[in-house]
């Protein structure tokens, strides 16, 4: 059987997220899981090394890469859309098992068992979801916050809803975040490039 797995993946590279709205600069959702490891992998890091925690840092950042990868079957769906209510929602948790159930297809037999905990979302812990959860919202906010600093109105009332709901989490890891890391994603390259004190 021909291995079509990693090649079904790399199609991620070629769906567009945040599809209802004008970009700037358009965003893959490989890019967006990509990003989100990055960061899932940092708040674990964070949580372990300063709040007392043990999240397996290694593996939250391969099921961040994963988790949006049903969406090469599905498309990218449109946040209002995928929850304009309760029965909306259930029907494309159900469509995202299918997908899925349909990516495993593309594995050898004798590989689907170590793929599959990361493709349904049983990989982690509750709290290590939780951090996975936070970490695709920060990507969110933080897409909103790129389009914004470059004029772009358009992303104005999604950077306060998702504020808003950034505000309601209980987060040691996301606190940490927002107060030393949020910032700096407004600074320019050469701010960025400049040692900073530590």
């Amino acid at each position: 059987m021909e291995n079509t797995f990693i090649p079904l993946i790399f199609r991620m590279k070629y769906i567009n997220r945040w599809g209802l709205k004008f970009n700037t600069q358009n965003e893959s959702v490989m890019q967006h899981t990509a990003e989100c490891a990055f960061i899932a992998h940092f708040l674990a890091i964070v949580g372990n090394r300063y709040f007392g925690k043990s999240y397996n840092a290694d593996k939250l950042a391969v099921a961040a890469l994963y988790h949006d990868a049903t969406e090469v079957y599905t498309g990218d769906l449109p946040t209002p859309i995928k929850y304009f209510n309760d029965d909306m929602a259930n029907i494309y948790k159900q469509i995202e098992q299918a997908a899925s159930s349909k990516i495993m297809q593309h594995l050898p037999k004798d590989l689907q068992a170590d793929y599959a905990i990361y493709l349904d979302g049983t990989a982690l812990s509750d709290e290590e979801t939780k951090i996975l959860k936070i970490s695709d919202l920060l990507c969110a906010y933080i897409k909103c916050i790129h389009e914004i600093n470059t004029g772009n109105n358009e992303f104005r009332l999604a950077h306060e809803d998702i504020g808003k709901r950034i505000e309601n989490i209980d987060s040691s890891e996301l606190k940490y975040f927002l107060d030393n890391c949020l910032a700096a994603f407004s600074h320019p390259l050469d701010d960025l490039k400049a040692a900073p004190e530590l």
